[in-house]
């Protein structure tokens, strides 16, 4: 899901109270780790960017987690994250339509106070922003909260269909998406420099990354559309709240999405991921199956013994998602730019990732502590008094 919307409280079909669905706190939470793990290689280094791997770091423990992160998390992470975007969708509509609100107008508040979150968090922390992609698709999403399910479902597939075919034609045609590696060596070291700069240097960096980023979002921008339209679907399905009487649809998702999603992830990390298009053409059209895959399997876990004390540890930081994926940024802007500790280009990818762990379980522990506390996190809260247009309580009213 997208990290910013809030799940409002559903009904429990069980027990007629008003709760949560705690499953997808969890899982969103998930997903901010996943996201991370990706995401914290455009901090540790400005090759990144270029799509060439630092020269610095090139042995074969270095490639090899390279190659692991694009064969499990790249193309899925954000996937899972847009694909609970859409889900979420699906309940505030509900909750609107229970409370008897005019759901446009407050939901075109929300994705305008998101937009603006997005551009400070792409100039000042992270060019790699999604918020601002989110906030726009948002607009369409909400134009077509009325289409049947099966509408939305063919929509998903004809738009993923159309970015894979674009790529194919492109791929065929002889396109490269690196056609000067030594240029881009070259830039990619003017850019980790940057990086290891002040504040000035770092935001000047951002900025110039800025229009290579939109042409990236051209392709994912589409696909995160597309999975918003699958989690519409399967919110009107009320696939998560149902997970036991979905079982069997959910273990047909695995038995199609692990050996086709691991077969095409293995095809676009051997190929060079992003940095190639034929490997990026079957990334495309493959991602999706895998995520969806991951979210099955994480589901059924769930709803185990150990899946709840699982679940107990992870909601609170889903619950807090938009707080915690701004806060993985300045993090990572704190420990890898000048701004901070100035490692960027002095760690390895091993050390990357595990850099990455940690950071989320400070998150965990924050999380959990804060949730104790108060009803919102800091950053969904100012979020909801902008689409409220009043403050709404923080605190918990029991903090136990």
């Amino acid at each position: 899901m997208h990290p910013s919307i809030e799940d409002p409280p559903v009904e429990d079909r069980t027990s007629g109270t008003r709760s949560r669905i705690i499953d997808v706190d969890a899982l969103r939470a998930v997903a901010l780790l996943l996201i991370l793990i990706v995401n914290i290689a455009f901090f540790a280094s400005g090759y990144s960017f270029q799509l060439v791997a630092d020269p610095a770091h090139d042995s074969w423990g270095d490639q090899a987690v390279r190659w692991l992160v694009e064969l499990l998390f790249t193309m899925k992470a954000y996937l899972l994250f847009s694909f609970l975007f859409g889900y979420s969708f699906t309940l505030q509509l509900d909750s609107a339509a229970r409370r008897g609100v005019d759901f446009a107008p407050r939901f075109r508040r929300r994705l305008a106070g998101l937009f603006v979150l997005g551009i400070l968090h792409a100039v000042l922390l992270f060019q790699g922003d999604i918020l601002t992609t989110y906030a726009l698709l948002g607009l369409v999403l909400l134009a077509m909260r009325r289409v049947a399910v099966g509408t939305a479902l063919r929509t998903a597939v004809l738009v993923t269909g159309g970015i894979g075919f674009v790529l194919a034609l492109a791929a065929v045609g002889g396109t490269q998406l690196v056609t000067d590696p030594a240029a881009a060596l070259a830039a990619g070291q003017r850019s980790t420099e940057a990086l290891q700069g002040g504040i000035g240097s770092v935001i000047a960096e951002h900025v110039r990354q800025l229009p290579a980023m939109v042409g990236a979002l051209l392709v994912q921008g589409p696909l995160a559309f597309s999975a918003f339209l699958f989690g519409y679907a399967a919110g009107r399905r009320r696939l998560l709240t149902t997970v036991g009487g979905n079982r069997q649809l959910l273990r047909r998702v695995q038995q199609v999405g692990y050996p086709v999603g691991l077969a095409g992830a293995v095809v676009f990390a051997s190929g060079g991921g992003t940095a190639n298009l034929t490997g990026l053409t079957v990334g495309v059209l493959t991602a999706p199956l895998l995520a969806a895959a991951y979210a099955a399997s994480l589901l059924q876990f769930f709803q185990t013994d150990r899946g709840r004390r699982v679940v107990a540890v992870l909601a609170p930081a889903g619950r807090m998602s938009l707080s915690n994926y701004l806060g993985q940024s300045l993090l990572c802007v704190l420990v890898f730019t000048g701004v901070g500790l100035g490692l960027a280009g002095a760690v390895a990818p091993p050390v990357v990732v595990l850099i990455a762990v940690a950071i989320y379980c400070v998150q965990l522990v924050v999380s959990a502590a804060w949730m104790t506390r108060f009803r919102y996190g800091p950053m969904e809260w100012l979020l909801r008094a902008w689409t409220e247009q009043r403050w709404p309580r923080l605190r918990a009213t029991d903090p136990a």
